[in-house]
Protein backbone atom coordinates (compact mmCIF):
# COMPACT_ATOMS: atom_id res chain seq x y z
CA UNK A 1 0.00 0.00 0.00
CA UNK A 2 1.51 3.27 -1.19
CA UNK A 3 1.12 6.13 1.55
CA UNK A 4 -0.17 8.83 0.27
CA UNK A 5 2.09 12.33 -0.11
CA UNK A 6 2.33 14.33 2.74
CA UNK A 7 0.61 11.37 5.32
CA UNK A 8 3.16 10.03 7.66
CA UNK A 9 5.75 7.67 6.20
CA UNK A 10 7.74 6.39 8.84
CA UNK A 11 7.37 7.57 12.41
CA UNK A 12 9.92 6.71 15.48
CA UNK A 13 8.80 7.00 18.77
CA UNK A 14 11.54 7.11 21.40
CA UNK A 15 13.67 4.95 19.99
CA UNK A 16 17.09 4.19 21.58
CA UNK A 17 19.84 1.77 20.37
CA UNK A 18 22.48 1.04 22.96
CA UNK A 19 25.55 -0.93 22.82
CA UNK A 20 27.49 -2.75 25.28
CA UNK A 21 30.77 -3.92 23.65
CA UNK A 22 32.66 -4.11 27.14
CA UNK A 23 31.89 -2.64 30.86
CA UNK A 24 30.92 0.68 29.18
CA UNK A 25 27.49 1.44 27.18
CA UNK A 26 27.47 3.95 24.24
CA UNK A 27 23.52 5.11 23.56
CA UNK A 28 24.26 5.15 19.54
CA UNK A 29 20.61 7.22 20.06
CA UNK A 30 18.91 8.25 23.00
CA UNK A 31 14.86 8.48 22.83
CA UNK A 32 14.70 10.25 19.34
CA UNK A 33 11.27 10.68 18.54
CA UNK A 34 10.82 11.63 14.98
CA UNK A 35 7.73 11.88 12.17
CA UNK A 36 9.02 11.59 8.10
CA UNK A 37 5.73 12.32 5.66
CA UNK A 38 5.41 10.84 2.10
CA UNK A 39 7.42 13.51 -0.64
CA UNK A 40 9.62 14.74 2.05
CA UNK A 41 13.49 15.24 0.83
CA UNK A 42 14.81 15.11 4.77
CA UNK A 43 18.41 15.85 5.69
CA UNK A 44 19.93 14.09 8.92
CA UNK A 45 22.68 15.98 9.82
CA UNK A 46 25.23 15.80 12.67
CA UNK A 47 28.38 15.41 13.22
CA UNK A 48 30.89 11.46 13.10
CA UNK A 49 29.23 9.71 16.38
CA UNK A 50 25.65 11.65 16.36
CA UNK A 51 23.51 8.61 15.56
CA UNK A 52 23.03 9.68 11.67
CA UNK A 53 23.48 6.11 10.21
CA UNK A 54 22.47 4.52 13.82
CA UNK A 55 19.05 6.04 12.93
CA UNK A 56 19.23 5.67 8.97
CA UNK A 57 19.97 1.80 9.64
CA UNK A 58 16.85 1.56 12.35
CA UNK A 59 14.63 3.18 9.74
CA UNK A 60 15.81 0.41 6.95
CA UNK A 61 14.67 -2.29 9.15
CA UNK A 62 19.00 -3.65 9.60
CA UNK A 63 18.96 -2.96 13.13
CA UNK A 64 16.51 -3.72 15.48
CA UNK A 65 16.24 -0.80 18.85
CA UNK A 66 16.83 -1.38 22.29
CA UNK A 67 13.75 0.31 22.89
CA UNK A 68 11.30 2.60 21.18
CA UNK A 69 9.38 1.49 18.25
CA UNK A 70 9.65 2.59 13.86
CA UNK A 71 6.31 2.49 12.36
CA UNK A 72 6.14 2.37 8.43
CA UNK A 73 3.45 3.19 6.68
CA UNK A 74 1.17 3.27 10.18
CA UNK A 75 2.14 -0.36 10.85
CA UNK A 76 5.34 -1.24 13.28
CA UNK A 77 7.97 -2.66 11.65
CA UNK A 78 9.64 -4.74 14.78
CA UNK A 79 7.03 -7.23 16.13
CA UNK A 80 7.29 -9.10 12.76
CA UNK A 81 8.89 -12.15 11.56
CA UNK A 82 12.47 -11.75 10.36
CA UNK A 83 10.78 -12.19 6.43
CA UNK A 84 8.36 -9.32 7.75
CA UNK A 85 11.87 -7.30 7.60
CA UNK A 86 13.42 -8.72 5.07
CA UNK A 87 10.13 -7.85 2.67
CA UNK A 88 10.28 -4.20 3.96
CA UNK A 89 13.96 -4.06 3.15
CA UNK A 90 13.53 -5.44 -0.60
CA UNK A 91 10.28 -3.93 -1.67
CA UNK A 92 9.73 -0.71 0.11
CA UNK A 93 13.24 0.87 1.05
CA UNK A 94 16.40 1.74 -1.07
CA UNK A 95 19.30 2.11 0.37
CA UNK A 96 22.66 4.23 -0.94
CA UNK A 97 25.96 4.44 0.80
CA UNK A 98 29.00 6.53 0.74
CA UNK A 99 30.93 3.20 -0.76
CA UNK A 100 29.28 2.71 -3.82
CA UNK A 101 29.35 -1.53 -2.74
CA UNK A 102 29.04 -2.33 -6.43
CA UNK A 103 30.47 -5.81 -7.96
CA UNK A 104 33.23 -5.35 -9.28
CA UNK A 105 33.10 -8.26 -12.15
CA UNK A 106 29.88 -7.38 -12.78
CA UNK A 107 29.01 -4.31 -15.36
CA UNK A 108 26.34 -1.44 -14.45
CA UNK A 109 23.65 -3.12 -15.92
CA UNK A 110 24.32 -6.29 -14.23
CA UNK A 111 24.82 -4.63 -10.79
CA UNK A 112 21.45 -2.71 -11.32
CA UNK A 113 19.49 -6.40 -12.03
CA UNK A 114 20.42 -7.65 -9.01
CA UNK A 115 18.10 -5.60 -6.84
CA UNK A 116 15.64 -7.62 -8.61
CA UNK A 117 17.08 -10.92 -8.67
CA UNK A 118 15.27 -12.10 -5.43
CA UNK A 119 12.09 -11.12 -5.99
CA UNK A 120 11.17 -13.19 -9.36
CA UNK A 121 11.30 -10.45 -11.58
CA UNK A 122 11.99 -12.26 -14.97
CA UNK A 123 15.45 -12.33 -16.55
CA UNK A 124 14.24 -10.52 -19.28
CA UNK A 125 12.02 -7.82 -17.25
CA UNK A 126 14.81 -7.25 -14.93
CA UNK A 127 17.01 -6.52 -17.69
CA UNK A 128 14.33 -4.37 -19.08
CA UNK A 129 14.25 -2.58 -15.41
CA UNK A 130 17.43 -1.97 -15.15
CA UNK A 131 18.40 -0.51 -18.53
CA UNK A 132 15.80 2.19 -18.43
CA UNK A 133 16.60 3.12 -14.47
CA UNK A 134 20.46 3.86 -15.56
CA UNK A 135 19.26 5.51 -18.98
CA UNK A 136 17.21 7.61 -16.96
CA UNK A 137 19.92 8.30 -14.97
CA UNK A 138 22.04 9.57 -17.56
CA UNK A 139 23.96 5.95 -17.92
CA UNK A 140 22.35 4.87 -21.65
CA UNK A 141 26.28 4.43 -22.84
CA UNK A 142 27.87 3.08 -19.94
CA UNK A 143 25.44 -0.21 -19.70
CA UNK A 144 28.37 -2.68 -20.47
CA UNK A 145 31.04 -1.19 -18.14
CA UNK A 146 32.42 -2.48 -15.04
CA UNK A 147 33.27 -0.34 -12.28
CA UNK A 148 36.69 0.49 -12.53
CA UNK A 149 35.76 1.96 -15.83
CA UNK A 150 33.65 4.45 -14.19
CA UNK A 151 34.34 7.71 -12.48
CA UNK A 152 32.84 8.13 -8.58
CA UNK A 153 29.85 9.83 -9.63
CA UNK A 154 29.08 7.37 -12.64
CA UNK A 155 29.30 4.73 -10.03
CA UNK A 156 27.57 5.96 -7.38
CA UNK A 157 24.82 6.89 -10.00
CA UNK A 158 24.64 3.41 -10.36
CA UNK A 159 24.10 2.65 -7.13
CA UNK A 160 21.55 4.63 -6.80
CA UNK A 161 20.10 3.29 -9.96
CA UNK A 162 20.43 -0.56 -8.08
CA UNK A 163 18.17 1.11 -4.77
CA UNK A 164 15.41 2.72 -6.62
CA UNK A 165 14.97 -0.07 -10.23
CA UNK A 166 12.08 -1.62 -7.83
CA UNK A 167 10.70 1.33 -6.91
CA UNK A 168 11.07 1.54 -3.40
CA UNK A 169 9.07 4.09 -1.10
CA UNK A 170 11.71 5.76 0.70
CA UNK A 171 15.17 6.06 -0.38
CA UNK A 172 17.52 6.18 2.25
CA UNK A 173 21.10 7.93 1.26
CA UNK A 174 24.09 7.60 3.97
CA UNK A 175 26.80 9.94 2.85
CA UNK A 176 26.05 9.13 -0.71
CA UNK A 177 28.81 11.85 -1.33
CA UNK A 178 31.19 11.73 1.12
CA UNK A 179 33.63 10.01 -1.54
CA UNK A 180 32.92 12.64 -4.22
CA UNK A 181 34.41 15.78 -4.95
CA UNK A 182 32.34 18.90 -4.86
CA UNK A 183 31.17 18.82 -8.55
CA UNK A 184 29.47 15.33 -8.27
CA UNK A 185 28.63 15.64 -4.92
CA UNK A 186 25.93 18.08 -5.73
CA UNK A 187 25.11 16.28 -8.70
CA UNK A 188 24.13 13.48 -6.34
CA UNK A 189 22.17 15.86 -4.78
CA UNK A 190 20.68 17.15 -7.35
CA UNK A 191 19.64 13.58 -8.70
CA UNK A 192 18.15 13.14 -5.18
CA UNK A 193 16.40 16.23 -4.96
CA UNK A 194 15.00 14.96 -8.83
CA UNK A 195 13.82 11.36 -7.40
CA UNK A 196 12.26 13.29 -4.53
CA UNK A 197 10.02 15.37 -6.81
CA UNK A 198 9.11 12.13 -8.86
CA UNK A 199 7.76 11.01 -5.25
CA UNK A 200 10.36 9.00 -3.76
CA UNK A 201 10.67 9.85 0.32
CA UNK A 202 14.21 10.36 0.71
CA UNK A 203 16.44 11.02 3.86
CA UNK A 204 20.03 11.76 3.89
CA UNK A 205 22.75 11.41 5.94
CA UNK A 206 25.09 13.98 5.74
CA UNK A 207 27.67 15.82 7.47
CA UNK A 208 27.42 19.14 4.79
CA UNK A 209 25.26 20.90 6.33
CA UNK A 210 25.58 23.59 3.28
CA UNK A 211 24.51 20.49 0.91
CA UNK A 212 21.92 19.89 3.35
CA UNK A 213 20.41 23.50 3.19
CA UNK A 214 20.58 23.99 -0.40
CA UNK A 215 19.30 20.47 -1.26
CA UNK A 216 16.67 18.85 1.67
CA UNK A 217 13.25 20.57 2.33
CA UNK A 218 14.08 19.65 5.51
CA UNK A 219 16.81 19.33 8.36
CA UNK A 220 17.36 17.04 11.54
CA UNK A 221 19.88 18.05 13.31
CA UNK A 222 21.45 15.27 15.68
CA UNK A 223 24.20 15.61 18.28
CA UNK A 224 25.29 12.52 20.53
CA UNK A 225 22.26 10.45 19.29
CA UNK A 226 19.30 12.84 20.57
CA UNK A 227 17.61 15.05 18.33
CA UNK A 228 18.32 19.09 18.23
CA UNK A 229 15.22 21.17 18.54
CA UNK A 230 15.08 23.57 15.84
CA UNK A 231 14.94 26.72 18.06
CA UNK A 232 17.99 25.25 19.84
CA UNK A 233 19.77 24.51 16.42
Amino acid sequence: MVTPAGEPLVRATDLSRVYRPGPLEIRALDGVSLEIRAGEFVALVGSSGSGKSTLLNLLAGLDTPTQGQVEFGGQPLFTGSPGTLAAHRSLRVGMVFQSFNLIRHRTALQNVELALYFDNTPKSRRRELAGATLERLGLGARLDHLPADLSGGEQQRVAIARAIVKRPQLLLADEPTGNLDETNAHEIAELLRELNRDGITVVLVTHDLELARQYAGRIVRLHYGRVIPEDAA
